[in-house]
């Protein structure tokens, strides 16, 4: 088991007062048997009213509403995680998955099928040229094996950009420039998956990166069913299994449904964003 500490703080800088609308706050990890909240905290200024939820896809959502006008608009949270993911591939697929191709049993496809959602005609066909050097139809390979290798190859192939402006690069665009963020390789990695018949979703959370300034940072990735095994994570930013340095806080179908904070306001347009994230491992 290891122990991190997460500190996130945001800060909303306007050039006059402004109405703040409601924001919505996913910066709670999900807790299940790999991943332990052991303390939370959450600050917030100006004084918010708070009030948390699980939504469809059982992610931790706090939706703060606001009273008062505000110049500044702050959020501060710290918390420590148990975190169990050491050995990623330790898991089990079921038989009939454990090589590729194969389908899901019926029961299984109703539940997955807004997960299975195939992108539009161009991008599969761009995707599909894009990964004929990745599996031939008349080889047998495991689907693990195959799923690395598309992690692996968008390591390889496409070069990481930093991306400040919000929302997330369509799989084409980031085929055609080369290049993308966390989340734009996320994207890619989820159509590519889709286009081979299997459901894969998106996660946004953070990341445990030693030798980097903060040590951590936030982050995206993307998770895919295998029967037998459940949602197993794959990072094609590095290249591997999502792993103990990973702590993933929501999931969802659509890349662009869990950003950390949203909200809106009303007022004055000139506003500037400033994030911090610090990840530390504990003793």
């Amino acid at each position: 088991m290891q122990r991190y500490n997460i500190i996130h703080r945001t800060y909303y800088n306007f050039s006059e007062e402004v109405q703040l609308g409601p924001h919505h706050l996913r910066l709670r990890p999900r807790e299940d048997y790999e991943l332990r909240i052991e303390s939370f905290s959450l600050k917030i200024s100006p004084n918010a009213n708070l009030l948390w939820h699980r939504d469809a896809e059982g992610n931790s959502v706090a939706t703060a509403t606001f009273d008062l006008p505000a110049q500044q608009l702050v959020f501060e949270s710290e918390l420590i995680i148990q975190q169990y993911n050491e050995s990623p591939l330790n898991f089990m697929v079921a038989d009939y998955a454990i090589n590729y191709p194969f389908s899901y049993l019926p029961d299984d496809q109703v539940l997955l099928s807004p997960y299975m959602q195939l992108p539009d005609q161009e991008t599969q066909q761009m995707i599909s040229l894009w990964a004929q050097t990745l599996w031939q139809g008349d080889e047998k390979i495991q689907t693990y094996t195959l799923l690395q290798r598309i992690a692996s190859h968008i390591y390889q192939t496409q070069t990481y950009k930093l991306r400040e402006e919000p929302g997330v690069q369509t799989a084409k665009d980031t085929l055609v420039c080369g290049t993308g963020s966390c989340r734009d390789f996320a994207q890619l990695f989820m159509d590519a998956t889709k286009c081979m018949g299997l459901a894969a979703r998106f996660v946004s959370g953070y990341l445990h990166a030693p030798g980097s300034d903060a040590a951590g940072a936030t982050h995206a990735w993307a998770e895919v069913y295998l029967p037998g095994a459940g949602w197993k994570g794959f990072d094609p930013t590095i290249g591997e299994m999502a792993g103990t340095d990973h702590i993933p806080v929501a999931v969802a179908r659509l890349s662009k449904s869990v950003p950390p904070i949203e909200g809106s306001f009303r007022g004055a347009p000139d506003s500037s964003l400033d994030v911090g994230v610090w990840v530390s491992k504990l003793p």
